[in-house]
């Protein structure tokens, strides 16, 4: 075999094993112990997803009460238990200043820019196919609604 066959066999074993790597991962992040469950979690919450886009589409630092305006229906409480959990995970930053009354800002770190990223392919998806959704929910509850068919 040729120097040229050979280095292109090796890089083929490289990413056959790379692939099995990998895939053996992916089946670790099925595992209850996975630490991977508890970011999801995070990212898999309604307003998680809401405030990352915010912040994102805003691109730049907002107020507590800016968000709570533009997020509509979020309560204080769950807005900070949010913004909170995204911190925690560094995803979001909080800067406070000194002044009376404080003034505190929020805005994504550089992880929570690439979260951001996903998170609005997701609301771009969304958009484009709620219709779909809510005919596909229509026709769902209609079903579930008419009295069961008779066996025969």
């Amino acid at each position: 075999m040729d120097t040229t066959a050979r280095s292109r066999t090796d890089r083929t074993d490289q990413a056959d094993q790379g692939d099995q790597a990998g895939r053996a991962d992916w089946k670790l992040t099925y595992r209850r112990d996975c630490p991977s469950r508890t970011v999801v979690e995070v990212l898999a919450s309604k307003w998680a997803l809401y405030v990352l886009a915010a912040l994102r589409r805003y691109d730049r630092p907002m107020r507590f009460s800016e968000l709570r305006r533009v997020l509509d229906g979020i309560t204080q409480k769950m807005l900070t238990q949010t913004l909170r959990a995204l911190e925690r995970d560094g995803l979001v930053s909080r800067t406070v200043y000194p002044t009376v009354p404080p003034r505190v800002d929020y805005e994504l770190t550089a992880l929570g820019v690439e979260a951001g990223q996903l998170t609005a392919a997701i609301a771009d998806w969304s958009v484009a196919h709620a219709r779909e959704i809510l005919t596909a929910r229509g026709r769902f509850d209609e079903r579930d609604a008419a009295p069961p068919a008779p066996v025969r």
